[in-house]
């Protein structure tokens, strides 16, 4: 196998120069990070799983004519991708109270939102990637008028595709973050859903007793990880079976 170029490696994934221009290739690690990188551990088979369910959900999204970056499964931890100038923003759709949003407003967890809350947060791990309001937005000029209408628009109606397809199999979609990419092609420029969707980017709970599926219990140390993750994605109809997995915290061998 020839030796890939290394683009850039961040917490969960690793972009590989793409096989023909315009294109990435995203490796899926099992690497998991919580709290601004301060708490760390691999879980094994976590990147194939965030891998499938990125892909299958970002092709449903394409199908209701969401522009994506995916384009293709390549194996079970990479995908080929269009390659983007990211947008220095997250954005986080908010259905109902959870995470930071309780501290910051003191709201207690599991509270219905009056309404699908869309806020935006700066992309810097330095700073704590902080709450930023539409106006800081358009005044340091990280994103233009139309790119917000865009971003906004488009992360509402992920927000209601999503929440119809995980309700279809019991699981409340709680809240979620979405990253938005500049595609040019030739002279134009157009707005596009990058990074993934998985549960590392969803706060997802089951309808019935609401046990967390996501990335809370690694925050928690609630055990399970991998086992939550595969049981989305078996629900989802993804993968039938999960193999037998462990989880090696902070790095080291169980």
């Amino acid at each position: 196998m020839s030796r890939r170029k290394k683009i850039y490696e961040g917490k969960a994934k690793i972009l590989y120069e793409g096989p023909e221009k315009g294109t990435l290739v995203a490796h899926f690690k099992d690497d998991a990070t919580a709290f601004n990188n301060e708490k760390k551990g691999t879980l094994e088979g976590k990147g194939v799983l965030n891998n499938r369910i990125s892909e299958y959900l970002m092709s449903h999204l394409a199908k209701i004519g969401i522009p994506t970056h995916f384009i293709k499964r390549l194996n079970m931890r990479e995908q080929l991708i269009r390659q983007v100038e990211i947008i220095p923003l997250e954005v986080i759709c908010r259905n109902i109270a959870a995470g930071s949003i309780c501290k910051r407003l003191g709201l207690e967890e599991g509270a219905a939102l009056p309404r699908p809350i869309v806020e935006f947060c700066l992309k810097n791990d330095d700073l704590g990637d902080p709450v930023v309001s539409e106006e800081h937005v358009a005044a340091f000029g990280w994103a233009g008028p139309q790119e917000m209408e865009d971003m906004v628009s488009m992360t509402l109606r992920v927000n209601d595709f999503l929440s119809g397809m995980f309700a279809a199999v019991n699981i409340r979609l709680v809240d979620f973050k979405l990253e938005f990419g500049r595609h040019y092609e030739g002279d134009m420029v157009r707005t596009i859903l990058a990074d993934e969707i998985s549960p590392d980017s969803c706060r997802l709970w089951d309808l019935r007793d609401g046990k967390k599926l996501d990335k809370d219990r690694f925050r928690r140390d609630l055990g399970g990880v991998v086992d939550a993750y595969a049981e989305v994605a078996r629900r989802l109809g993804i993968m039938k079976e999960s193999p037998a997995l462990k989880i090696i915290p902070n790095g080291k061998s169980a």
